[in-house]
């Protein structure tokens, strides 16, 4: 079946996809999933657990922060792989998201505790940077100056593993630019709100109410929100892509099996040709957004950061639309069946859907490419 193809000559990335498929075996995903849905959890704890311990989620931290020192090849696999097994813990923003601006962080105690933490699973990190939209009631978050420190006031919406967090590190516009501080949870002033999404997995509203942060907890300055957390979405986007590519193979794969197994008017409905059609539309959507995710890494390899931006977009909006589209196919190939809660396939269409709209619509990201495109 489709995969994402990069050349493997130490065979690191194989190893990575057997490590996902061993920790697979031990904590099935659609059986996380739907215990944390009854649970209404927002992460299933034993599970990050031994995804740390595997070294998963410091793949892209340097080695001077305890992390692995690897890079987007890496990541793009182990997300695919996670897409296939249907782990769906917030891995994009949790590890990826959170490692980006930990390692573009000047250095720091308080950057070294985080890092330490965020590898070996002792601290749950969740990134906060999202403001809310004009058609919410929420208020804008701000930083004011306060002596050495800062005080934050007003909201911050989609956060994965709100109340699972240990830390929040939040993005905030403060006079002349923006700050990236470390807010612990708890926090005098700071509450979080849930709601539940269409996989069963809760995001989080941040409300900030003259929360104090001190010095030691400001870890980063910049000219703006979208220069401290641009090369961070950038990354969370390529680790989403690749699981929504393996989200998508793996929906195709089961759906081939099943048409071969399911019998109707004595034959195998895979031998129908009605159903061989939406067979080969399934795998090949499967295939190009296995090959954008490709491109999209290869591209962030040359150093072009125009293309790399460009084959970001293209390989989030395919890959969103092919999980959408293939999931949903298999939904329907499935039967009666597939559209029962018991079984695995209407998990990925959930999933898909969710991960589809993280970090960008596939209509809002083609947009935003159009017009990065024709910048000159």
């Amino acid at each position: 079946m489709p995969h994402a193809s990069f050349d493997d000559p130490d065979g690191t990335l194989a190893m990575l996809r057997d490590s996902v498929q061993s920790l697979a075996a031990q904590f099935p995903g659609p059986a996380s999933l739907r215990a944390k849905r009854a649970s209404h959890a927002d992460s299933d704890a034993t599970l990050w657990t031994a995804m740390a311990e595997a070294g998963w989620l410091a793949l892209l931290l340097p080695e001077d922060l305890g992390g692995a020192g690897l890079g987007l090849t890496e990541q793009a696999v182990l997300s695919e792989a996670l897409g296939r097994a249907l782990i769906a813990e917030p891995v994009a923003a949790g590890a990826v998201f959170a490692s980006i601006l930990l390692r573009d962080a000047p250095a720091a105690e308080e950057r070294s505790r985080l890092a330490q933490g965020l590898g070996d699973g002792s601290l749950r990190i969740a990134p906060a940077w999202r403001q809310p939209s004009s058609y919410s009631s929420g208020r804008k978050l701000e930083a004011v100056a306060d002596g050495d420190g800062v005080q934050l006031s007003g909201d911050l919406q989609f956060v994965d593993a709100a109340s699972s967090a240990t830390d929040f590190l939040v993005v905030a516009p403060a006079k002349g630019g923006a700050v990236l501080v470390s807010v612990p949870a708890g926090s005098k002033g700071l509450s979080v709100d849930e709601k539940e999404s269409v996989d069963g997995a809760a995001i989080g509203t941040l409300h900030f109410d003259k929360v104090q942060i001190g010095a030691d907890r400001i870890l980063a300055r910049a000219a703006s929100v979208d220069t401290l957390v641009a090369d961070a979405e950038l990354h969370a986007r390529i680790a989403i892509a690749a699981e929504l590519a393996g989200i998508a193979s793996r929906a195709a794969e089961m759906t081939i099996a099943y048409t071969k197994d399911r019998v109707q008017f004595g034959k195998p409905i895979a031998s129908f040709q009605a159903v061989q059609h939406r067979l080969v539309d399934m795998w090949s959507d499967a295939e190009f957004a296995c090959a954008s995710v490709v491109n999209a890494v290869e591209r962030h390899a040359d150093g072009n950061s125009r293309d790399t931006q460009l084959a970001v977009l293209a390989a989030k909006a395919r890959c969103g639309d092919a999980a959408n589209t293939i999931t949903r196919r298999a939904v329907h190939l499935h039967g009666a069946m597939g559209f029962t809660d018991e079984h695995d396939i209407g998990l990925y269409m959930k999933r898909a859907i969710a991960l589809s709209a993280t970090l960008g619509q596939p209509e809002a990201l083609r947009l935003e490419f159009v017009e990065l495109e024709r910048v000159a």
